[in-house]
């Protein structure tokens, strides 16, 4: 177990706690948004030097693994837990929201795409180029994203699904890792 000291970073939520490990990853993806948008503004004065080569290995390896595996603990584990945790006429509120945020996950896909293979291109030292307005769409529509699931669907899944539930999920999390799912 992390230890944290008063005035230090405060240990990492793990899958025993979901909910707080898929908001913690939405700060990860943010913060690998804004490496993004700095090695888009690089480039041009730098080419794909060492650091830009760096930048564009690490956001690549987190966008091809991480944030994958987030999406793939909404849409597996969280989003059909909600589902079943709801009765009645809120059901279709709630199927709105989840059919709305896989949409998003879609296109959160498609944006990314040709961003993976630049990125490809730098990290292997090629000459290349990120468009800023590709970069801005990417990152805006993670903002927007992350916004809504941080505003609507992790608090409503905090209400709504049992702490039984939770813990499977954390399982279920832990062993898309590679953890195990004990």
């Amino acid at each position: 177990m992390a230890v944290s000291f008063p005035g230090g970073p405060a240990p990492a939520p793990g899958a025993d706690d979901p909910l707080a490990l898929l908001s913690a990853c939405h700060g990860r993806i943010a913060r690998q948004c804004a490496t993004l948008t700095r090695l888009a503004a690089h480039l041009p004065r730098h080419g794909s030097d060492a650091a830009a080569q760096t930048a564009a290995a690490s956001v690549s390896r987190y966008f091809e693994t991480a944030a994958a595996h987030h999406h793939e603990d909404e849409e597996e584990d969280l989003f059909p837990a909600l589902i079943e945790s709801m009765a009645g006429s809120d059901a279709g509120c709630l199927h709105a929201l989840v059919q709305g945020l896989m949409d998003e996950h879609r296109r959160l896909e498609r944006l990314w795409a040709p961003l993976r293979q630049t990125l490809a291109q730098v990290a292997a030292g090629r000459p290349a180029s990120l468009p800023p307005e590709q970069v801005q769409a990417f990152t805006q529509a993670y903002d927007a994203h992350i916004q809504r699931e941080e505003d609507e669907l992790l608090p409503m899944a905090a209400r709504l699904v049992s702490d039984d539930v939770l813990m499977a999920i954390g399982h279920a999390m832990r062993a898309r890792r590679g953890g195990g799912a004990a």
